[in-house]
């Protein structure tokens, strides 16, 4: 271990439990590791399991319910510690006694509750409850105010759960939360919380919810059973359903600074051990799930003025996954504990590699969030983009080899770099061609904005994993089917990706790809239009405009990102004001129909526009370069087709794809 590192392996305690070093696993809702009873499903035990043997000192589950009443859960959703309590502590018990074999610490996390923040595709019966008969965040209803009987009931919940929760081995519990508008903070905040009675008021009041809930657990569990908060410092809404944007100056509308020091204050003297530490609301989720948007460390200076004024361990996610970051932040006394969600789904072992001195063998996670917060909202499972195991530890473990084979890849790409790795992991032999100079294919223009640089780490992360796995890599050659025909290979993976599309606009000398300005091919001048709106048309357009250029965006459809895959909402959402912020114009339902003379001429309406700019880029989208594969098909008996060559997708299906392939030769 490189020494200075040592400091994040001193150990450190919430109440009296000890952490065996600063690492915990932030808490990701855990969407499809539960089953019927509310219990931990095997799926559920084996990535928490994962991640306790990959080094991590302090497991959080993720949200789980108590209540069983008011806002009643369909099932199966997230685990709940009261629905079948025997069930619980049971399948409870089994995780927790394998991951204290690794020295680990588990929490369990609690929740009061969603309220108006429930996602629609979660929603059993309407309406939700809140605080106060307020808005819905995503539709266009009014909540129902929780009677105080119903918050009586909650808080005893919280009781019975976290008793519960203890029999089962669990070291305490993390309250979710006064943080990013869950209905406990819809309590805590005055905007959302109108209430004239003993809950509703001061700050004092507001937190009477949070308050009765740590008490209660305390009374049932004793004084010695840590209870943590998960704890929103700042909550980041310029109005209903508008949140604000990094260096963006507005009016807070929902808890500021000020108040939220005070919260903190008072969170402690109520008898919680620990706080968790971020900023924003569901209003402005981009900053509670951060893409890559959002700079690296986002939340050190708020977990920094919390340290400050608490004496409590204080936990700092949020993009944290620089070893050397979370150096500073220990040393410079901005936290005690450093929370990985995203980066413990994509590689469980950081931490174990990070102590073993592997820094360079820590898969990145690139905060695309298509796997874990993208399947969540869509299909209520969390997963991992780049780590096709992650949830899916054992259903998806390496299969044994019977008998080597040769294996041929056309293709370095992500796809090609996927299905060699397992490959030689599982110990066949195989050998990639790549008629580029570099492994990495659309991670290398993708990973041209200084945002996206994690895709240049990944891509980085393949190369040194294909060294290290000894596998040959062949540059600068294009794979013919002559070629294949005359090789003695086992297995051929095709692989070789999709190339962009293009059309004619006159004078095409100015009119280039993004993929040629991503790469620096190609200069697009001092002004430019992007022809599409979609995902790499925006980042494209954002890159160059934070360069101080000139940019606009022409798309046929009458929104932009209207035909990418499903994409996180945060991640979309945030993207979708970046673009008037930083002056990039739109024009949606247009038709491009020429270009000369520095003019985009574009139809508009019936009526024709003239654009005058530099230079025009195109993005259009990409189409399949499956040539070889249609030349192959009927010839080679063991054949498979994978990446964009097979479908124009995203990160997680070509990395998928390669994986499920890959893993069954």
């Amino acid at each position: 271990m490189n020494k200075e590192y040592q400091v994040l392996f001193e150990p450190v305690k919430i109440g009296g439990v000890e952490l065996k070093n600063r690492f915990c696993l932030a808490p990701m809702g855990p969407l499809g590791l539960s089953d019927t009873e509310g219990g931990f499903n095997q799926r559920g035990i084996d990535y928490y399991v994962e991640r306790a043997k990959g080094g991590t000192g302090l497991i959080l589950t993720g949200v789980t319910f108590s209540d069983c009443e008011v806002e009643k859960q369909s099932m199966p959703n997230c685990p709940n510690s009261t629905y079948n309590p025997v069930h619980f502590v049971r399948t409870g018990r089994e995780m927790t006694e394998r991951i204290h074999a690794y020295g680990s610490k588990i929490f369990l996390q609690m929740s009061a509750g969603f309220g108006r923040v429930t996602i629609p595709t979660n929603l059993g019966e309407f309406p939700p409850v809140a605080p106060s008969p307020i808005q819905h965040r995503w539709l266009n209803k009014t909540c129902r105010p929780l009677e105080v009987k119903e918050i009586k009931s909650i808080v005893k919940s919280f009781g019975d759960g976290a008793f519960n929760a203890k029999r089962a081995g669990f070291d305490g519990v993390q309250i979710h939360a006064v943080h990013e508008g869950y209905l406990l903070d819809q309590f805590a905040i005055s905007m959302f919380n109108q209430r004239t009675d003993e809950y509703g008021g001061s700050l004092e009041n507001r937190l009477r919810f949070a308050r009765e809930i740590v008490e209660e657990i305390k009374s049932r569990c004793g004084e010695n059973f840590p209870v943590s908060m998960r704890f929103s410092l700042k909550s980041m809404i310029k109005d209903w359903r508008e949140g604000a944007l990094p260096g963006e100056k507005f009016d807070e509308k929902g808890r500021d600074i000020e108040e939220g020091l005070e919260a903190a204050k008072l969170l402690v003297q109520y008898g919680y051990d620990a706080l968790d530490v971020d900023v924003g609301t569901y209003d402005a989720w981009w900053w509670n799930h951060p893409p890559m948007y959002q700079k690296k460390g986002l939340y050190m200076p708020y977990a920094k003025l919390v340290k400050k004024a608490v004496n409590v361990p204080v936990s700092c996610a949020g993009r944290m996954d620089d070893p050397d970051m979370a150096l500073e932040a220990i040393k410079e006394g901005v936290c005690d504990i450093i929370s990985l969600g995203r980066p413990l789904l994509a590689d469980p072992c950081y931490v174990n590699k990070l102590r073993a001195n592997k820094v360079d063998e820590i898969r990145p996670c690139i905060s695309c969030q298509e796997g874990c917060m993208g399947r969540i909202q869509e299909y209520s499972a969390i997963n991992c983009a780049v780590n096709p195991q992650a949830a899916r530890e054992r259903f998806t473990a390496y299969n044994p080899v019977v008998k080597p084979k040769k294996v041929l890849i056309v293709g370095g790409g992500v796809a090609g770099c996927e299905a060699a790795r397992v490959l030689a992991l599982r110990g066949h032999m195989p050998e990639v061609f790549e008629q580029t100079d570099k492994l990495g294919g659309n991670l290398i223009p993708g990973g041209a904005p200084d945002f996206k640089e994690d895709d240049r780490k990944l891509a980085e992360w393949y190369r040194n994993q294909l060294k290290l796995l000894n596998v040959p890599v062949n540059f600068l050659r294009k794979v013919t089917k002559k070629f294949v025909l005359s090789s003695d290979y086992d297995a051929v993976i095709v692989a070789t990706g999709s190339t962009p599309k293009v059309f004619s606009l006159g004078d095409d000398a100015h009119v280039y790809t993004a993929a040629d300005v991503l790469n620096g091919e190609k200069d697009p001048g001092e002004s430019t239009v992007v022809i599409g709106g979609g995902l790499v048309g925006c980042e494209t357009a954002l890159w160059l405009a934070r360069q101080g250029k000139k940019v606009k965006i022409v798309e046929a459809l009458d929104k932009l990102l209207a035909v990418n895959a499903p994409l996180c909402h945060a991640n979309r959402e945030m993207l979708e004001r970046l673009i008037p912020y930083n002056n990039i114009e739109t024009i949606t339902s247009a038709k491009v129909t020429g270009y000369g003379g520095g003019k985009l001429s574009v139809v508009l309406s019936g009526e024709t526009k003239e654009l005058e700019c530099d230079s025009v880029i195109l993005s259009v989208g990409y189409k399949p370069e499956n040539s070889l594969y249609r030349q192959l098909e009927f010839d080679v008996s063991e054949i498979y087709l994978l990446g964009d060559a097979k479908n124009v997708a995203n990160i997680m299906y070509a990395i998928w794809d390669a994986f499920e392939v890959a893993n069954n030769i």
